[in-house]
């Protein structure tokens, strides 16, 4: 086989970066993605993304990467790592077109790849894609990512690596192959190795939620949540893992605990809890300010200060900043937009935004926000606490 590593969904957020790890080890990768806007970038020798030291990676190892949309890359390729996005409409798992996708590079699989499944998925999954292959290949593993979006090169070869497979075989192949990137390896049952990553995400999510209502609470009793935070944690060790408020999204970890609620058959209490409390965050947000205003609201222009779902990211997938801005739009309020990194349509410069805003709302505390100065005529909805006013 001519390379030895392909990566299905290879120019995405979890694929590209993985394919540059191993690229950087002199393995031969194929970024096998149909998305061709990134494929062209790609061999301008451009990053479609913000990935910390991505650019870097890209320049380096760009003789060991073969970005193409080519499926025949498939049967001349020993490894095949599936990082294709999964979905969840109406907070559940969608996975025939997953499936759908999987079944179609079927006629390319052999019986000596090793089958490498590294997407957010469902539990029971792997069993579905056993069914696919069967007779064709039974060298199938379930390893899961757990990075830190934009942070994939640093973290990876830090984290130790979850290894699950339906067999001995595929087991031992998964090892040796993330043996080249990570530190340490951990063997586990398919079912653990799908439990830990909806786990790890929900655990993330409730206990954002967590601060989310202990915000709402303090702004009922005109408390500064941030401040009071800040008293909690000082000197008091058990406290320091309080996460800030603020909007909790992007494309984990609502996702997995709606696919970790499906699975429990709609009884995870604490997810669908912190669900409803996160997703409505930004309807929360708006009740601040009309509260303050109500009819004279539609006369205030309004600006949401960073669009992305995180901060210092330029991905939008899933950003609540975005639901806030259809909500105050739906609501007939003049709005405007800005983001360092997410480029929107409408996007103006933060302090253009800052100048000719009466309403500044915080949607994301990217870093480069810090030194901004904001007059105190303006009145802020600053729920990350970025701001100290």
């Amino acid at each position: 086989m001519k390379n030895d590593i392909l990566i299905f969904g290879g120019l995405g957020h979890i694929g590209l970066p993985l394919g540059l790890l191993f690229a950087s080890k002199n393995k031969k990768v194929v970024l096998y993605d149909l998305n061709k806007k990134n494929i062209n970038i790609i061999k301008n020798k451009k990053m479609p993304f913000m990935e910390k030291d991505g650019q870097l990676f890209l320049n380096k190892y760009f003789e060991n990467i073969t970005p193409s949309s080519d499926p025949t890359y498939i049967a001349k390729t020993k490894v095949i790592i599936i990082c294709i996005g999964t979905l969840v409409k109406n907070s559940k798992p969608e996975l025939k077109k997953f499936l759908k996708d999987i079944s179609k590079i079927k006629k390319y699989i052999n019986k000596n790849h090793t089958i490498i499944i590294r997407s957010s998925i469902y539990p029971g999954t792997c069993d579905k894609i056993k069914k696919i292959f069967d007779g064709l290949n039974n060298n199938i593993s379930y390893c899961p990512e757990r990075v830190v979006q934009g942070k994939t090169l640093e973290e990876l070869p830090k984290l130790p690596q979850i290894i699950s497979g339906i067999n001995q075989n595929s087991i031992n192949s998964s090892k040796k192959i993330f043996n080249l990137i990570c530190k340490k390896t951990i063997v586990t049952s398919i079912l653990e190795a799908e439990l830990i990553k909806l786990f790890s995400n929900a655990w993330r999510y409730i206990n954002f939620s967590i601060s989310n209502q202990f915000y709402m609470i303090c702004e009922k009793y005109n408390i500064n949540f941030d401040q009071l935070r800040n008293k909690m944690i000082k000197g008091y060790e058990r406290n320091k893992d309080i996460p800030k408020a603020g909007f909790a999204a992007g494309p984990c970890l609502f996702k997995d605990t709606a696919q970790l609620n499906s699975f429990l058959k709609n009884e995870f209490t604490l997810g669908k809890t912190a669900t409803k409390i996160n997703q409505n965050f930004p309807k929360f947000i708006y009740e601040i300010i009309y509260k303050k205003y109500k009819s004279k609201l539609v006369k205030k222009k309004i600006g949401i200060l960073g669009m992305s779902f995180k901060s210092d990211i330029d991905d939008i997938r899933d950003s609540l900043s975005i639901s806030l801005l259809k909500l105050l739009k739906k609501k007939k309020l003049k709005v405007k937009i800005s983001d360092e990194y997410a480029l929107l349509p409408g996007n103006i410069d933060k302090n253009k935004l800052i100048n000719e805003s009466d309403i500044i709302i915080v949607g994301v505390p990217h870093s480069n926000y810090k030194k901004i100065h904001i007059p105190k005529n303006k009145f802020v909805v600053d729920s990350w606490g970025l701001f100290e006013r």
